[in-house]
Formats: structure tokens, sequence, C-alpha cells
């Protein structure tokens, strides 16, 4: 049970915590991050990649260094797809993955999984009703439909599934090797059929309907087509980037660790439960502020969407950000996609989730005997005030908790914590390398604006439109360092303090590993049923915390 009656002696060293980390409005808009006094930021190494006790095996690495960088000059659209297979084979022979997606990278299916199961899938959602701004009406998606049915059928049986990329409209586009770069904001329909395959039917580049902006289908001109997908692809690289990656996974974590350094005394059973989770993010985020996300990083010079449109997006995705999305229970069951056969990553963060839910249920219950003891637990509710403040911008809207007045409420937030800072981070993080390594696959950036028009494209003219390939090679360096696991890799819910070593806590986290051991387990049986595996959540390789 937590005790209220030391809480000045506890508060003494927080004191001091607070006025070396303050909350500071920097230049990403109205994201509120940690700033340090330069004192405290002396202990950080001077690292050229922002991660925890890097020590990057590079004779390990599936690929060839010194082979991209002889490409770092080349200010020049690729002479051929001939020579970006030649730059892949010399890269992605050894990645399987890779491989599978060079191979299917244009089927309409691998599009599909890909929003399932690629390196984002939080974006796709089951839609009962149609955007107004797409342009489009049953009588010309028929022939993708089932025999016999319409769109309003398939609508009402749940069969319908959108992509909405609005959070990209109007955002300015960055400006590389002195050319302008270009962004789109589509919007997507895709159709799960009887085989359980999700595939695209219509696609709008952008979301004012318009004479220019028409609405591309799979039976148009096979180049007119792969471009549409393909540019889709690129709007969903910003969105992957910035908001399931940075904003949900670093930035949360900064944002918890810092409250809870400033808030949770250590000697708090939840500031003991949350710090191998979140406390190698202040450092990581430092570096990735002073190299990646700084002028002539990689989102300087290889991204489309730039430094200039960073505050821009990172602040519309905290205004959409929602507490429910966070929380894969609700964030699955809101979007439909929890019972679809084929979506592995749904299967999988659920059963991690329910995992780490029971754990922290049962940690809570350790310290905290009813709910009042939660309500009245002064330094608990000054901490999720400042998470609610300068993490979620005070927007009731987010409904994040701005107290907590039950049990209950406090396990699922600390769970929803600790997910997205381990394995959250795993799903978007490590498998960025494995879809991003095929170019066309995942463009950053796209060199011409979207097409107002049908039927006036070659194949070969979309590698014109794609990266050049200093950015190209630039931008896989970077996503090759950043998929490598951290030199002192811990295991999720692996724990080296003290207090998790006997008694209640001990117990706890031997039955957590006992669960997470049993769900590794059953991953690598389903996996060997597949053409091909999925095992980003797989416990045995989820970080316990954003190590890189």
């Amino acid at each position: 049970m937590i005790s209220n009656s030391n809480i000045e002696h506890r508060r003494m060293p927080l004191s001091s915590a607070c006025v070396v980390r303050v909350w500071s409005q920097v230049a990403l808009g109205r994201v509120v991050l940690v700033r340090l006094r330069l004192e405290a930021r002396t202990g950080f190494p001077d690292l050229d990649w922002h991660c925890r006790g890097v020590e990057v095996r590079r004779s390990a690495l599936c690929i060839n260094l010194q082979y991209l960088r002889g490409f770092a000059e080349r200010a020049e659209s690729w002479s051929s797809f001939t020579e970006l297979e030649t730059m892949f084979s010399h890269n992605g022979s050894q990645n399987t993955v890779a491989k599978y997606v060079q191979a299917h990278w244009a089927e309409d299916w691998f599009f599909g999984y890909q929003c399932l199961n690629g390196c984002n899938p939080l974006m796709v959602r089951q839609t009962r009703l149609l955007p107004p701004n797409l342009s489009i009406n049953s009588d010309i998606l028929c022939p993708f439909l089932p025999d016999g049915s319409s769109l309003e059928q398939e609508l009402e049986r749940g069969s319908i599934f959108l992509l909405d990329y609005e959070m990209l409209e109007g955002v300015p586009a960055n400006v590389i090797n002195g050319k302008q770069q270009f962004l789109a904001a589509p919007l997507v329909l895709l159709h799960l059929n009887q085989e359980g395959e999700l595939k695209p039917i219509a696609i709008q580049l952008q979301q004012a309907p318009g004479p220019q902006n028409p609405v591309f289908l799979p039976s148009d001109p096979g180049p007119d087509w792969l471009l549409a997908k393909t540019w889709v692809r690129c709007s969903d690289f910003q969105c992957h980037q910035l908001s399931s990656h940075f904003l949900r996974t670093h930035l949360l974590g900064e944002v918890c660790c810092t409250a809870t350094l400033r808030q949770l005394p250590e000697v708090h059973p939840l500031h003991q439960l949350l710090m191998p989770h979140i406390k190698t993010t202040l450092q990581i985020n430092i570096q990735a502020r002073a190299s990646l996300l700084a002028a002539n990083g990689v989102f300087d010079k290889a991204v489309g969407c730039g430094l200039e449109a960073l505050p821009v997006l990172l602040s519309r995705a905290t205004e959409r950000l929602r507490y429910r999305s966070l929380c894969v229970p609700d964030d699955l069951a809101d979007r439909g996609i929890h019972t679809l056969k084929h979506c592995y990553y749904a299967h999988d963060a659920l059963r991690v989730w329910t995992a780490l839910h029971r754990f922290v249920s049962g940690w809570v219950d350790v310290y905290y005997l009813g709910d009042q003891d939660v309500e009245q637990d002064s330094e608990l509710q000054s901490w999720i005030t400042e998470i609610y403040t300068h993490g979620f911008l005070q927007l009731p809207h987010s409904g994040c908790p701005q107290s907590f007045q039950t049990k209950p409420e406090l396990s699922q937030f600390v769970t929803m914590v600790i997910y997205c800072c381990s394995a959250l981070h795993a799903a978007v993080n490590f498998s960025q390398v494995d879809f991003d390594l095929w170019m066309p696959n995942c463009p950053a950036s796209m060199t011409h604006p979207p097409p107002q028009t049908k039927g006036m494209l070659t194949e070969d003219e979309i590698l014109s439109i794609l990266p050049d390939v200093n950015s190209t090679c630039n931008l896989l360096i970077t996503l090759f360092l950043l998929s490598q696991p951290a030199a002192d890799y811990v295991p999720l819910c692996q724990y080296r303090e003290p207090v998790f070593s006997s008694g209640a806590p001990r117990r706890l986290v031997e039955k957590v590993q006992a669960e997470l051991r049993a769900i590794s387990g059953e991953i690598t049986d389903r996996n060997k049923k597949l053409e091909l595996p999925y095992d980003y959540m797989s416990p045995d390789r989820i970080e316990n915390s954003v190590a890189i």
C-alpha cells in the first residue's frame, strides 16, 4: 500500500529532478518535449547513431555499406530498374523478407497484406460509410466485388476497409538535391475477399474530389494503377515514421519517462516497474533530434516531408491521437481488424497485451488494496496530470485520463506505456528495413506531383518519379543501422533490477515470462506454416524498451 506519510521526504530528490528536467516547447509544433539543463546532458555519449550502448556489428549487417556509400554523390534518378535491382542484389540477398517484398510489391494482395502486417499496421480500418470526399459510386466498383454484390452490401457486411492520409493534406514538401518534392494525401478503399485477402479497389490521391484528382482503379492501365499504389506507399512512409513510430513510441516514452523522473520517487512501485521500460528514451530522442531530425540529417536529405513539415505533421498527429488507439483491445476493435484471420500483427499484439496487462494488474494489486488507495496517491495523480498536460496537450477529446480513480484504470494505462515502449516499437521499427529495402515498395519521397490524368505513363517512367540515387542509399543506410538490436539487448519482461528478484514481484515476473515464452512458441509454430513469417511481435524479439 502506498503511504503519503513521508511524502515531503520523498519529494526532495524530485524537486532537483524538476529543475534538471523541464518541459520545453521546441521546434516541433505544439509537441512539448523535455529540455535538460546542460550539465545534465554531459553523461550522454556523443554517438553517431542514437542507440543505447551502441555497438554496431557491421560485419553482421545484411548490407554492403561501402557499396551504398559509393552512390552518396549521385544526385540523379536511377538509370533503370535493372540498376536498382543490382543495388538490391548487393544488399538484400540475405534478407528473405526483403526478397519476398521485391517479388510481390506490385501485387494487389501484397499491398493489402502490408496494411495489416507491414511496418505500419496502425492505419487501416473497417468502414461502414464512404468518405464524403471520395468521388466513387457502386457501379464503378462492382467489377471488383463478388458477383451479384454491391458496394452497399459489402459496406454492410463489413468487408470494406479504408486508408485515409488526410493528415498530409496541404503539408509543405521538402526540397532534395535542389529539386522540389511532392506529397499526396490519399484515400484508399480496400475489399476483404472470401479468401481473407485485403485488396485495394479505389485510390484517390488527394482529399478534394475533382476532374484533376481522378480515382484510380485496378482496371486502369498497369502503370497508372502501380503508380497510384506507390504514391500511397510514399504517404504511408511519412505517417509511419512520424506518427506510428516517432510519436507513439519515442515521444510517448519520453513524456512518460520525464513525468516519472519528475513526479514518482525511486521508491514508488510504479517508478520501479516502469523505469526498465522507459529509461533509455531520453538519450535516444536527444540524439535523434541532434542527428536524424537536424539540418543535413536523413529527414532533411531524403524524406519527402522534410524538416519544414516536421512540426506541422507532429502537431496534427498529436491532435488526432486518441488514448483508445494506444490500447490494443480498443484499437483493434475500433478499426475492425481483430477478427481478420491474416492479420498476424493483431493476433500477436492482443496476446502480448493480455500477458502484460495481467502482469501489471498483479503489480497494482500488490501495492494498492483498493480504488481509494489509487485516488489518494498524490504522487501518482501528479504523474498522470503531467502526462495529460504535456503528452496529450490537455485535449479532452484525446480520452487520456486526467486522474486515476480505480485500479483497472491505472493498470490499463501502465500496460499501455509498457506496450508502446516495447512491443509496438518492435513492430514499427524492426520491420522497416525488411519492407523498405526494395525502395519502390516504400519510397520516402516523390519527385513529381501526383498524376492528374490516366493513360499517359509507362512503367519505366515511374522510375523518374521515385527518389534519387543518393537519397535512396542514405536512407537505407540509416534504416539498416536503426534496425539493429542494441548491444545490451534485454528481452521483454527480463529485469536486472533487485526489486524484481524476490517476493511477490518475482512471482509476477516468473509468471509473465512463462506466458511470453508460450506466446513465442506459438508464433514460431504458426510461422512454420506461412510463406512469409511474421515474427516482429514474438516476445523473444521484443526489446524491453525503446533502445534504438
